[in-house]
């Protein structure tokens, strides 16, 4: 199960992405990025469509 955790790096707030409990190697991004991927969400979602191997 997917956690998603607040945080800080310098100073700036940051959102951490986490496959679960253990995961070696969060996703963390900051409110730049976020604003960037809100702005290209169906780009996203259509590249996640055409490339997901654990489709169904």
């Amino acid at each position: 199960m997917a956690i998603v955790e607040e945080s800080e790096f310098k100073g700036n707030p940051v959102l951490i992405l986490k496959n679960g409990e253990e995961d070696r190697y969060p996703f963390t991004f900051g409110v730049k990025k976020a604003k960037l991927m809100l702005e290209h969400i169906e780009d996203i979602k259509k590249f996640v469509a055409k490339n997901d191997k654990e489709k169904v």
